[in-house]
């Protein structure tokens, strides 16, 4: 706790927040670096990269004309208020009249899905529902087929898949884009496909780009170890604007901070065995505009020719991002759900680390749950390049089930297995993060075991072959 109260004091000192471009970010790294240097001898490096800081100068619009009767549609920042939102690395755009709208069939995550449209999404609005594949990802395919502008929806899913959702597209996209509730996009889509029906789209969206700001990653790496076979360790160190993210991710930042500091005094003394492998500890900057700091750290590492620092001495990036949600849920990243397009190489090793996570909650007795890898967090660039990942989340704007609580209840003893029927962090991206927030028996849970899963890595003889089987590649 003592890790998180100094990061709940920092919050509290920096207005609340320890976004990537505040004092409040700046005071987490110097912390983490400063804590490392007065405990540890592990090598500390600091890596700096630019980002272009995405802001509205004012609220966006969006109109839609179907057969002739114009609608205009409800922003707000508060989503559950809003019809729609902005996306993050959006364009500006003030188109001056109405757009013909067209729906992508299926995900919208392949040549063949955009190539079926109708009408060709060439120079319209193209209408793209969620799921499958990142938001980058769909808008690196819209900028190919040369669409005029994007209409992002929520897929409906799932109760906590309905309203919009703050999303982003890739740093260097090109085209304007917003993001739709469910009810919405649905309402166009159908219009989109009925050929008895006109619609089209206009919209506004007056971006502000500010000046480069510069942002740090932090590692560090134990002075032992092959460095051609590393072990990664992660977590994003910046909240959001709007709160000091004590739990997204004051938690994982903390948890990391731990390990690495335990590991270090152990491997000072006489009596605990070093690890074959290295093993490096990171705090990554600017995840919650894009993964930044992990896309960063991942294109150097492809780039370098540096024994240690290319990617083909990664062996495993395991990421801890939420921890400590108050209405948790043990969650376990599923290898089994990791997107097609990912490089067959990082899938074997992906679904074992889910299984060693999954059968340490079994065997103590606990309850848990998988979570799908959509492709979101700072593991996604890792996966991207075939590394195996693994991680922990305790639950962020979904909603725990009546099974779910009860599940819990019965191996956690009655009226501890949370509260059905509500998010598992109500406070998530809320000025309410903070201390308060964190459930100190899922959080002490979590950490013991990613504890276990670090050690049982670190202790197989041949690493490398247990996480990429040729028979399974």
């Amino acid at each position: 706790m003592a890790h998180l109260n100094e990061l709940q004091r920092i919050a509290t000192a920096t207005n609340g927040t320890r976004a990537f471009n505040t004092s409040g970010f700046n005071h987490t790294l110097d912390y983490v670096t400063n804590y490392l240097s007065a405990n540890t001898n592990l090598k500390i490096t600091k890596n700096m990269f630019s980002v272009s800081y995405f802001t509205l100068e004012s609220n966006p619009v969006l109109l839609s004309s179907l057969n002739g009767k114009i609608t205009n549609h409800t922003y707000s920042k508060n989503r559950f208020l809003a019809e729609f939102l902005e996306v993050t690395f959006s364009s500006s755009v003030n188109f001056s009249n109405f757009i013909t709208l067209t729906a992508i069939p299926n995900a919208s995550c392949s040549d063949a899905d955009w190539l079926a449209a109708k009408p060709s999404a060439t120079h319209r609005i193209a209408l793209v529902k969620r799921g499958d594949c990142a938001v980058a990802d769909k808008g690196i395919l819209a900028a190919k087929y040369n669409v005029a502008g994007l209409l992002f929806y929520n897929d409906g899913k799932t109760s906590d898949r309905m309203l919009p959702t703050l999303e982003r597209l890739g740093e260097n996209n090109s085209l304007p884009a917003l993001f739709l509730s469910f009810d919405l996009g649905e309402k166009l889509a159908n219009a989109a496909r009925n050929s008895s029906f006109t619609i089209a789209v206009r919209f506004v969206i007056p971006v502000a780009i500010e000046n480069v700001i510069p942002v740090n990653n932090i590692c560090a790496d134990t002075p032992t170890g092959d460095p051609t076979q590393t072990i990664l360790i992660g977590s994003h160190a910046d909240s959001v604007p709007t709160g000091p993210d004590i739990n997204d991710n004051g938690s994982g930042t903390a948890a990391n901070l731990a390990f690495a500091v335990v590991l270090a005094r152990l491997f000072r003394t006489s009596t605990y065995p070093k690890y074959k492998y290295r093993v490096w500890f990171c705090w990554r900057g600017a995840e919650e505009i894009g993964a930044l700091g992990s896309n960063f750290h991942v294109t150097q590492a492809r780039k370098s020719t540096i024994l240690g620092e290319r990617i083909t001495d990664y062996l495993v990036n395991l990421n801890f991002d939420m921890l400590g949600s108050p209405n948790f849920k043990f969650g376990i990243y599923d290898g089994r759900t990791i997107r097609n397009n990912t490089p067959p190489s990082a899938i074997p090793g992906s679904v074992r680390i889910s299984a060693l996570f999954r059968d340490w909650f079994i065997r103590h007795e606990l309850p848990w749950d998988f979570a799908d890898i959509d492709g979101r967090g700072d593991y996604s660039s890792f996966l991207a390049s075939g590394i195996a990942i693994g991680g922990l989340i305790s639950g962020v704007d979904d909603i725990k089930s009546q099974e779910q609580r009860d599940r819990y209840d019965r191996l956690l003893g009655q009226g501890l297995g949370g509260l059905a029927n509500v998010v598992h962090d109500p406070c998530y991206h809320k000025v309410c993060d903070t201390i308060q927030n964190i459930n100190l028996f899922g959080y002490e849970k979590m950490v013991q075991a990613a504890a276990f899963v670090i050690e049982s890595l670190a202790r197989l003889p041949d690493l490398k072959s247990w996480l990429y089987p040729i028979n399974e590649i």
